[in-house]
């Protein structure tokens, strides 16, 4: 992966996002192969700490969609989303690797945790 990026391994910040976007892409493409399969239907929980939504295969696509308009608003958030829920990272980790202080992840998690479930919500 570092080879196929270009990225020097000992980056760990720039590893880790692209881990956690090569991650949400995979799920993403296996989403669309369910769609396009026999049982389209299947069902995907997805739970992002206080979010805990059952999400069709179709709800999925959604959200990589509504992942992709909060990049567009504000990158950073949409990154600390990818780097926990993706990566698995926890704040403090998110906070290190983008090199910003605890407290900025914290309400950079908070703000993109509601937009999310809103935005969600509303279908």
């Amino acid at each position: 992966m570092t080879a196929q990026h270009g990225i020097d391994p000992d980056n760990r910040a720039q590893l880790l996002c692209i881990a956690s976007r090569r991650m949400r892409r995979v799920l993403v493409d296996h989403a669309r192969r369910r769609m396009a399969s026999k049982r389209p239907f299947s069902e995907i929980r997805v739970a992002i700490e206080e979010i805990d939504l059952p999400v069709a295969t179709a709800g999925f696509l959604d959200l990589d969609g509504v992942l992709e308009r909060l990049a567009r608003i504000n990158a950073r958030q949409a990154q600390v989303i990818d780097l926990k829920f993706f990566a698995g990272l926890e704040l403090d980790e998110i906070a290190d690797v983008l090199g910003v202080a605890r407290a900025t992840i914290v309400r950079d998690w908070r703000m993109a945790r509601a937009w999310l479930q809103r935005e969600l919500a509303d279908g």
